[in-house]
């Protein structure tokens, strides 16, 4: 069976992580800080804080962007349960957005009709590494004075308008977890607007205190003028994303040159329709997305050619916990009734890729 997803864990890690296991810092220490520096030129900032999950990233992007009891957050059900949880943790209420049809983003359009005066901050998820229409997503929050939140675990290296995505003047939420395509085992990364939100989310990932001030007593912190939380990350998991930082341009590369592989083979078909991308950005292709008009058949077709599929992630308002805020949403409708995902990964070969390619072509010609 070709996997939908797997590990990338180099051998070279273990050295690494002996050294760091052995030398008295295995909690936050120099190696979350080097890794902190390597991560400003990914990041397209200096503004970068190492967390221990991307949803803690997304947390503190919430709390830093004002949401709170009373507010409301713009968000999209197309994307993993992590994406919107913080937003109830906070406190707030969402409110659905719907996506293009065609891309599983959020539609801008759509965004700018469901501002209230409530409204804190939109959260933008980069379905599969394609990212969203950024530039109208931030003419929008400029305009109502709103904060956008990029949701970016499935986006790493993904470029906008030849600009990584960390780049731009808002909230960016980075996942290291386990399957990505840089993975600290567990991790995250936020990169923050400013100077000042980064200040303050580097008090609030670790109970607010300052650990950068001279202190009388080693263990006793100064004054806490802010509740924060224990979102800080730690030097083993650093000492893994160094290394992994050394191979992720290669990562990414090879997961590219499959979709590309993909979107000349797959041209064409009758029942197998390909997203339509923009030809201004650059996607880190964590996911290859199409769309099928009978999924289950074409599910159960793949599994017999021995190949892994899903829809990765049912769309949240589905879900018991999201269910209040449920309403229409067509564009939502018409991607989650078709979307599929096919391996595309580092670990698929030249022969996988053909085996697949293969595999759907006669699902599609039966």
């Amino acid at each position: 069976m070709i996997p939908l997803f797997k590990v990338h864990m180099p051998a070279s890690v273990l050295e690494s992580v002996s050294e760091t296991l052995l030398s008295g810092y295995i909690g936050q220490g120099p190696k979350v800080e080097e890794f902190e520096r390597a991560l400003v030129p990914w990041a397209g900032s200096p503004n970068v804080l190492a967390v221990i999950t991307g949803t803690a990233a997304l947390r503190l992007a919430m709390r830093l962007a004002g949401v709170s009891p009373g507010t409301e957050v713009i968000t999209t059900p197309v994307t993993c349960v992590a994406s919107n949880s913080p937003i109830l943790e906070q406190g707030a209420d969402i409110v659905w957005a719907d996506v293009n049809p065609w891309t599983g983003n959020i539609d801008p359009l759509d965004v700018e009709r469901k501002i209230t005066q409530k409204t804190k901050a939109v959260v933008a998820v980069h379905w599969g590494g394609h990212p969203c229409d950024l530039d109208e997503l931030m003419r929008i929050c400029r305009k109502y004075g709103i904060m956008l939140i990029q949701d970016a675990a499935h986006a790493f290296g993904a470029v906008y308008r030849n600009r990584p995505i960390g780049a731009l003047p808002s909230f960016s939420c980075f996942s290291f977890q386990a399957i990505k395509h840089l993975t600290t085992i567990e991790g995250g990364m936020l990169v923050c607007p400013t100077a000042d939100s980064y200040r303050d989310g580097k008090l609030l990932r670790w109970y607010g205190i300052d650990r950068e001030t001279s202190r009388k007593d080693l263990r006793c912190e100064e004054d806490i003028r802010i509740i924060g939380y224990k979102y800080n990350f730690n030097d083993v998991g650093a000492a893994i994303g160094l290394e992994q930082l050394k191979l992720v341009q290669g990562v990414l590369d090879r997961h590219r040159a499959n979709a590309a592989f993909y979107s000349k083979s797959l041209m064409g078909l009758k029942q197998v329709k390909l997203l339509r991308y923009s030809a201004d950005r650059l996607s880190s292709y964590w996911l290859y997305t199409i769309r099928v008009d009978d999924r289950d058949s074409f599910q159960e077709h793949m599994a017999k050619a021995g190949v892994m599929v899903s829809q990765v992630h049912v769309r949240n308002d589905i879900h018991t916990v999201f269910r209040p805020y449920r309403r229409n949403l067509p564009g939502a409708d018409e991607f989650c009734a078709r979307q599929v995902s096919i391996p595309v990964g580092w670990w698929v070969t030249d022969e996988d890729r053909e085996k697949i390619v293969k595999a759907i072509v006669e699902w599609d010609t039966r």
